[in-house]
Parts: C-alpha cells; sequence; structure tokens
C-alpha cells in the first residue's frame, strides 16, 4: 500500500511539474508577444519628445524635453493643417464605420431570416465579390466618380462602404451562431414590424460583431490612403494619412523626425479612444448574445 501511495504521490508531482511547466511556457510566450506589441508604440510616444538629431542618433528608453517644441513645430506649419485633417478623417472613418455596419447589418439579416427564391445564388455572389481586391476595380471606380463630378468630395469614400462583403460575411456568420429564427417568429407573431424586429433585437444579439467590425472599418478607412490620394486636392480637405505622407516627402532642408513622430502619435490617438469606448459595448453584447433559445 505504501508503494501504491508513493507512486501515486510521485504521478501527482509529475503532474503538477509538468502543468507549471506548460503555464510558465504559456505565460512567457505571451508576455513576450505583449511586449513586442507594445514596443512600436513605446518606440513612437519616445520619439515624439525628441529631437530630430536625437532621434538620428538611435533608439533611446528615455524620454526627451522635446515634446512641447515638436507640438509647436507642428502646429505652426501652415502647410499641415493637423487639427482640420483630424476633423476631416474623424467625419470619414465615423461616417464609413456607421454606414457600412449598419447595412452588411441588415443584408446579413435578410439572407439569414428569409427565404427567398434567389437567396442562395445572391450569398455567393456577394461571396465572389468579396474575393475581388479593391485595387482592380479602382481605375473604373475612379473614372466614375471624375465622370458625375465627384473629385475632391467625400462623397466617393463613403458611399461606397454601404456595400462591404467582408462586413457582410462576418456579421452573417455570427448571425447563425446566436439569433434563433424562433425569436423572429415570436416578434412577428406579436405584430412586430420587420424594422422593429431588426432594430430592437436583432441589432442587440449581435452586438458583438457590430462593434468588432465597426472597431475594423473605422481603423481602415483611418489609415487608408489611396483612395483620399486619388480623390481630394484641397489642402483643407487632406485626411491624416495624406499629412503624414506630405511630411515625410518634404525636402532633407525642413524634414523633422520630430514633427513626423509626433504626428503620428496625434494619428493613433482617436483609433485608441474608438476602442476603449467600443470594447465594453463588446462586452456587454456578449452578455445579451449569450442568451439563445
Amino acid at each position: 500500500m505504501e508503494n501504491i501511495k508513493n507512486i501515486q504521490s510521485a504521478k501527482i508531482k509529475n503532474g503538477k511539474a509538468s502543468l507549471f511547466a506548460g503555464r510558465f511556457i504559456s505565460y512567457f510566450f505571451l508576455v513576450l508577444l505583449v511586449l513586442l506589441c507594445i514596443l512600436p508604440f513605446y518606440i513612437l510616444i519616445i520619439n515624439c519628445t525628441r529631437s530630430n538629431a536625437e532621434i538620428q542618433k538611435g533608439f533611446s528608453f528615455v524620454f526627451g524635453n522635446q515634446f512641447i517644441t515638436n507640438w509647436k513645430s507642428l502646429r505652426s506649419d501652415d502647410q499641415l493643417p493637423i487639427i482640420k485633417a483630424i476633423r476631416n478623417s474623424l467625419f470619414i472613418s465615423g461616417a464609413t464605420a456607421i454606414i457600412t455596419t449598419y447595412f452588411s447589418s441588415m443584408t446579413a439579416h435578410a439572407i439569414n431570416t428569409y427565404r427567398f427564391k434567389f437567396r442562395k445564388a445572391a450569398y455567393i455572389f456577394i461571396l465572389i465579390i468579396m474575393m475581388i481586391p479593391p485595387q482592380v476595380s479602382s481605375s473604373g471606380f475612379i473614372r466614375y466618380v471624375f465622370k458625375f463630378n465627384l473629385e475632391n468630395t467625400y462623397y466617393p469614400l463613403i458611399l461606397p462602404a454601404i456595400a462591404s462583403p467582408v462586413v457582410f460575411f462576418f456579421i452573417k456568420q455570427y448571425m447563425e451562431s446566436v439569433l434563433p429564427h424562433d425569436l423572429i417568429e415570436a416578434a412577428r407573431i406579436d405584430g412586430a414590424s420587420e424594422f422593429r424586429t431588426f432594430h430592437q433585437m436583432v441589432l442587440p444579439i449581435i452586438m458583438p460583431a457590430i462593434a468588432v467590425q465597426l472597431i475594423f472599418a473605422f481603423v481602415s478607412s483611418w489609415n487608408n490612403f489611396y483612395m483620399p490620394s486619388l480623390i481630394i486636392e484641397t489642402a483643407t480637405k487632406r485626411t491624416i494619412p495624406l499629412l503624414i505622407n506630405e511630411l515625410r516627402s518634404g525636402s532633407p532642408e525642413t524634414f523633422d523626425l520630430g514633427k513626423v513622430y509626433m504626428l503620428m502619435t496625434f494619428a493613433i490617438v482617436p483609433i485608441l479612444a474608438v476602442y476603449l469606448v467600443l470594447s465594453r459595448f463588446i462586452i456587454r453584447g456578449v452578455t445579451l448574445g449569450s442568451v439563445k433559445g
């Protein structure tokens, strides 16, 4: 009996040791990945507090004392309307994110809930469109933009977001897993209209997917450089990526890395704010969507 107890005790100790080793390795790599993700942001914040000469000397973990100087240099440059650019980017990105998630959710609800004749054909067609890179159709799109005199406006940057196959696919897949058809039928029996059912019952349940896609759509539109560079001409209508590109392509005599890092630091602040605001909706939506009939 003592031998059996000793063997069992040894097995328990070995199991605990292997469990500890597995957890240690897992946590080690997780901490390493977190540090690798944080490091670029840390470098960005550090460099926005240093002068151009200090940045060119190499990386430093110590904060500099040129934050105010870099900000004044950025604000005093009449060729870089930073406040207007942030306002323009916020308007375009916010409108794009709202439009793409709302209409994609509505389309996903129609494909997922209604049973009509060409339902599968419509779904396959949307998936085919999703596999076509946007750059392939950009030349024809730009041609129509100039044909209808929409250049130097925000309409070509916002309205195409109504049709977003990627957002539609993500929301539809999520909707299939959390939205019971019995709930829709019960709402219809109670006399609720289709729009009321969608807004008051479907949207709260799929809120996690909507919040995630809002973040992705906002970030994608905020970082969009290709389309605005082809459409926007007026300096007061430029977005943040256009300003960063103009600042980086300046002459060597006036090139200031401190100003560049300062502009990039302020460019990521709205993205972090949007994530912090929407993250609580993701958690709340998970709680609402966890009840499935």
